[in-house]
């Protein structure tokens, strides 16, 4: 039997929110068996399917990582032997449709990142003393090492005097160039001596920029810095690594006898690849008689320079400038990498395996050399090589005294004797 049910406006209910807040009064007629409660869940309708299920954005990174080398790519296939430790690895890089083959960085060449807390020390004490260094200038890859030891005594850093712009541009070097840097500071060689007498250091290498805009080249302010280290330190040992100087020898022979320990000035590279690498106002043959007069201004003074594989010069090349530095008797010789600072300078050519650079440090030994470091990170101002030199400085320093003092006695014995 059916059941008729009556619905009536609410006049308690004007604070809800429906369109319409009054209900039609209005007869419905249905059973009681197919009543259902309010709470019933309507059927599904034929639109919302159990298969239709909301999709899941795709992950790009999830594709491509799945897209890339699998595990066997890593494995090397046929008897299991590996591939030599000196490899070089490739990959190419650039938008689709533009991409270029280039040769990664091998793995001798990489280095950590410097963030001990001697590194950190000595940038701000650096940075404090208002000190300039090629370290960091010519981003040099073994800041980290020179500059990481555990305490700053033991630590090298090359100080770079007369300013942190060069009046040269050469395409392998990433200090900064300018045709009129500004002015020297003449406070400099007085400040920096002050500054390396506090620090403490056994050993102590100065270069400098080149200034072609003086007269003299800046080789009198770096001949006073000298003499005034020598003065608040005279135990310390000094290396300058000198530019040319314009050819002027006189100027080469005022830095030379200023009280240095060890002059040195690179050649950068070999005689035919010069014009290439190296500014136009810098020569082979200029350099050859910058070391030669340096040699020749005072005895027993250590000459040194540095050359750079990885530019294309040949076997031949390097043999030749070798036996051309042997010659003039220059005392030590260092090789490395060339390594490309920005994408605005000179390309590598080759990455010269640890192998070569053995053998090329063997050769130079061979020849002659007092001392030779060579290897892939080596630069003119290497810890190790300084570390040697002024073993033989001191060496040096003390077999003088002991012949001085043998000497003494000799004198002092006739009259011992009457």
């Amino acid at each position: 039997m059916a059941a008729t049910v009556k619905n009536y406006r609410c006049i308690f209910c004007s604070h809800l929110t429906r369109s319409s807040k009054t209900f039609v009064q209005s007869s419905r007629t249905f059973t009681t068996s197919s009543r259902s409660l309010a709470t019933a869940v309507a059927p599904p309708s034929a639109t919302n399917s159990p298969s239709d299920k909301p999709r899941i954005k795709p992950t790009t990174f999830a594709d491509r990582l799945n897209a890339g080398p699998s595990l066997s790519e890593f494995i090397t296939e046929g008897n299991g032997a590996a591939s030599s430790p000196y490899s070089l690895q490739t990959a190419y890089v650039g938008p689709a449709g533009k991409k270029k083959e280039i040769t990664r960085l091998p793995s001798w060449l990489k280095t950590p990142i410097p963030d001990s807390s001697s590194y950190k020390k000595i940038k701000k004490d650096l940075r404090g003393l208002n000190l300039h260094t090629v370290c960091e200038e010519a981003r040099c890859p073994n800041i980290s090492d020179c500059w990481g030891g555990s305490s700053k005594s033991a630590a090298t850093a090359t100080i770079m005097l007369m300013g942190d712009t060069c009046t040269r541009g050469c395409r392998f070097c990433s200090v900064k160039t300018s045709k009129a840097p500004e002015p020297l500071d003449p406070h400099e060689p007085e400040n920096t001596a002050e500054a390396l007498s506090r620090w403490g250091l056994g050993y102590v290498v100065l270069t400098s920029v080149d200034r072609d805009d003086l007269a003299d080249g800046g080789a009198r302010h770096f001949a006073e810095t000298v003499m005034k280290i020598k003065q608040k330190a005279p135990n310390m040992l000094v290396e300058c690594l000198t530019g040319d100087y314009a050819g002027d020898l006189e100027m080469v022979r005022l830095v030379a006898t200023s009280g240095l320990d060890v002059y040195a000035h690179n050649v950068e590279t070999v005689e035919a690849l010069t014009p290439q690498v190296r500014d136009r106002r810098a020569t082979f043959r200029q350099s050859l008689k910058v070391l030669d007069s340096a040699k020749k201004a005072k005895d027993g003074l250590i000459t040194k320079t540095s050359l750079m594989l990885g530019l294309g010069e040949s076997e031949e090349q390097v043999w030749e400038a070798l036996r051309e530095l042997r010659a003039i008797n220059v005392d030590v010789v260092t090789f490395g990498q060339y390594m490309r600072p920005t994408k605005r300078h000179m390309p590598v050519q080759e990455y010269v395996t640890p192998n070569v650079f053995e053998m090329w440090r063997q050769r130079a030994l061979d020849m002659g050399f007092l001392y030779c470091a060579s290897g892939p990170l080596v630069r003119s101002s290497y810890k190790a090589g300084e570390a040697f030199i002024e073993n033989v400085l001191k060496k040096r320093r003390a077999g003088r005294s002991e012949t001085i003092t043998a000497d003494l006695a000799g004198k002092e014995s006739p009259s011992l004797q009457t």
